[in-house]
């Protein structure tokens, strides 16, 4: 019986497939003002975080046209949390001169669907930002079950 966690043991063949991936998006999401398409923003985030054994909390920056400036994966944690703080959030978004960001998390359980916890931290994060004119488009969490969306839910 396949358990999740093996879904996440990758041969040296699928990792390699995954960094090309992971450039090709990357190149898209640069040069094109698609990355404010959910599909792309998805399989951008899935693509950088689905496969992580621990929790990461990703930020895309973005500029005036939705072009993706970075994408950092600025918070590591354990099987089922990690720590977000604001203050390193905006210093990034500075440094990137960005204008527009997406949130993106992974959830190694599998299980996409958005905690308080999770919602709380989007809101103190959407206000820290808002300060210096940042907005926040999309909280995106990844899961091996698929991705929910903060912005489809109506929670952004």
């Amino acid at each position: 019986m396949t358990t999740i966690r093996n879904l996440f043991m990758f041969s040296l063949k699928e990792i390699s497939v995954i960094t090309e991936a992971n450039s090709i998006l990357d190149k898209k999401a640069r040069y094109t003002n698609s990355i404010s398409i959910p599909s792309l923003a998805f399989s951008l985030c899935r693509t950088k975080l689905a496969h992580l054994e621990s929790e990461a909390f990703a930020v895309a920056f973005l500029d005036c046209k939705n072009r993706l400036i970075s994408f950092d994966v600025v918070f590591t944690g354990t099987v089922n949390s990690a720590n977000v703080y604001s203050r390193d959030v905006v210093k990034l978004a500075l440094k990137y001169n960005a204008v527009n960001v997406i949130f993106s998390h992974n959830h190694p359980s599998g299980e996409p669907t958005p905690s308080a916890a999770d919602e709380a931290v989007t809101k103190r994060l959407a206000e820290a930002l808002t300060l210096f004119n940042i907005s926040v488009l999309d909280h995106i969490i990844v899961g091996v079950e698929g991705c929910t969306s903060f912005a489809e839910r109506g929670l952004i």
